[in-house]
């Protein structure tokens, strides 16, 4: 029989399937997990991606073709990173959405308030993209810092309403080197000049060796998340 499809008013009432299924894919494939979130959701679901690497849009569109791919264009990405979107596209002719921020225009908010310039263009554009979906897919991982060691496979954004699935939590820095590696993927150019996480390109550095992944996000800033995952 069909699984009934879940709507965002309706999630809460599956909060102890989606934790037992959070136990129970811990160790499944990407692709596994990011079906299991899509047979429950169906088309009311989408896949927002960084492009710091094409890893997770890859896993997501094999796992169910055609599944919206976005892209939050801050108006301050580094051109490797839009180059890398416009790659995959022509490559696997994903569905590749655009979203933009609200009313904004390009200015000098990073330079004096980052939290603020943050919420105009990633918060509030995410929080309306997910306003009209029931299921989030990220590229969160585990290992990319202290304030992500516990993040689950799945689970409820009650805030947002939305069955939030992240694949590749489990993934250490090798296996995404080695998916990148197995299935020929484009990679960001600035990975291979210092740049380990890549964010908009007035808050983002290269890091030194030795340094955390993360070190050169907001560096010389107690900032460490630009507040999608927080």
């Amino acid at each position: 029989m069909p699984v009934a499809i879940w709507t965002k008013d309706t999630l809460v009432e599956h909060a102890d399937e989606v934790a037992d299924a959070a136990r129970e894919l811990e160790t499944s494939t990407p692709g596994d997990i990011v079906r299991w979130a899509a047979d429950r959701v169906g088309s009311s679901i989408t896949v927002t991606c960084s492009f710091e690497d094409v890893v997770l849009a890859h896993v997501a569109a094999t796992a169910v073709p055609g599944i919206e791919i976005v892209m939050i264009d801050t108006q301050y990405l580094f051109a490797e990173t839009k180059w890398l979107a416009d790659e995959l596209r022509k490559a696997m002719d994903i569905n590749l959405r655009i979203v933009h921020p609200l009313h904004v225009t390009p200015d000098n908010l990073w330079q004096t308030d980052t939290e603020a310039c943050c919420n105009v263009r990633k918060v509030l554009p995410l929080n309306a993209l997910l306003a009209e979906h029931a299921g989030w897919v990220t590229g969160v991982r585990r290992i990319d810092g202290p304030t992500r060691a516990n993040t689950p496979v799945l689970s409820i954004d009650e805030t947002r309403k939305v069955l939030k699935v992240n694949p590749l939590a489990l993934y250490s820095d090798e296996e995404m080197e080695s998916y990148e590696y197995l299935y020929e993927l484009p990679r960001n150019p600035l990975k291979d000049r210092g740049y380990p996480s890549i964010g908009c390109w007035p808050c983002t550095k290269p890091v030194a060796e030795g340094e955390d992944k993360r070190a050169g996000r907001w560096a010389g800033q107690a900032k460490t998340e630009c507040g999608l995952h927080v």
